[in-house]
């Protein structure tokens, strides 16, 4: 095989990789993750999402992509389950679902809750990245 077929083929790979690399999935909430995230330093956003609000639904789109956009590949997002995970509601004082909440590090920066314009969603992340 010669060099440059081997380049041609191998470069798309190369770049999934790497736009993999810099990706951040969404986790489910869990405390734990929550304080190893704080304990490094790491920006957080907290979603308070139930599968059945449509505004959560329309949230949704733009907390996917800042998972996976390069310039917020830092920030940590948590999914908290507003029907099933109600010690960690309790504990985030949150009482409605469609909730959004970005730490810097141990310091809560932002809330907001039932916003679906991404520039104030993508604002709100971008708040515990400063």
């Amino acid at each position: 095989m010669s060099r440059t077929f081997a380049t041609v083929l191998c470069l798309p790979l190369a770049l999934i990789a790497a736009t993999t690399a810099s990706a951040q999935p969404i986790r489910p909430f869990s405390f734990g993750a929550l304080k190893a995230a704080q304990a490094a330093g790491k920006p957080v956003l907290v979603d308070v999402f139930a599968p059945w609000c449509p505004t959560c639904r329309a949230q949704a789109p733009t907390i996917d992509a800042l998972a996976t956009d390069p310039s917020t590949s830092n920030l940590v997002i948590l999914r908290v389950d507003f029907d099933h995970q109600n010690s960690e509601l309790a504990f985030l004082h949150v009482n409605k679902q469609a909730t959004l909440i970005a730490y810097k590090g141990k310091a809560e920066v932002g809330r907001a809750l039932g916003i679906t314009d991404p520039d104030q969603i993508k604002a709100l992340a971008r708040s515990a990245l400063r």
